[in-house]
């Protein structure tokens, strides 16, 4: 990445209003365990603190999944996730109403995702963003790729460049510290 593109993307992840995300393959590992009516997923702890200190600083926050899963709405209502869409009529609606709730525009988004159903989405965001893991179609209009996995701190990555990028990172570290 040349310099001029890295204080591009740094500039882009500054003006974040509104962290979107897949679910599965981005804050989980895309594994679900099923048996007798009960379904399990797992979720990474470093993520969850991140998207509550990304929320603490004025960062909306909503996952948008085409997989309803009673194990996402759980999670989301114990992280406070501000917007929850689970439905297979289609991201860009979900993402598109979100934006009309919250009056925010498509260059105020981050967007992460890994599959094909997440590509109109990450074509419009303003930063968008995947794992290592993602099919390659993905990777190609990604701005960037995290280091971590899907499921593995991923999401935690990208709220700290977020946090990073509109100067709240060194005072979060300092509050933490005492």
């Amino acid at each position: 990445m040349s310099k001029n593109s890295e204080k591009q993307l740094i500039q882009s992840f500054a003006n974040v209003k509104l962290l979107l995300s897949d679910v599965d393959g981005i804050l989980t590992d895309a594994s679900v365990w099923m048996g007798r009516g009960n379904e399990f997923k797992q979720f990474h702890v470093m993520d969850g603190l991140g998207i509550r200190i990304l929320r603490e600083h004025g960062i909306k926050v909503g996952w948008i999944s085409g997989r309803p899963s009673p194990a996402t709405e759980e999670r989301a209502k114990e992280l406070e996730i501000d917007f929850l869409y689970q439905s297979r009529n289609g991201k860009i609606k979900a993402a598109i109403e979100i934006l009309e709730k919250t009056g925010f525009q498509w260059q105020d988004v981050c967007y992460m995702g890994d599959d094909i159903v997440d590509l109109g989405l990450m074509k419009r965001a303003g930063v968008a963003v995947t794992v290592p893991n993602a099919i390659p179609e993905v990777k190609k209009i990604a701005h960037y790729i995290t280091k971590a996995p899907g499921g593995h701190g991923a999401v935690r990555e990208v709220v700290e460049l977020i946090l990073k990028a509109q100067n709240y990172w060194n005072k979060i570290i300092e509050k933490y510290l005492e």
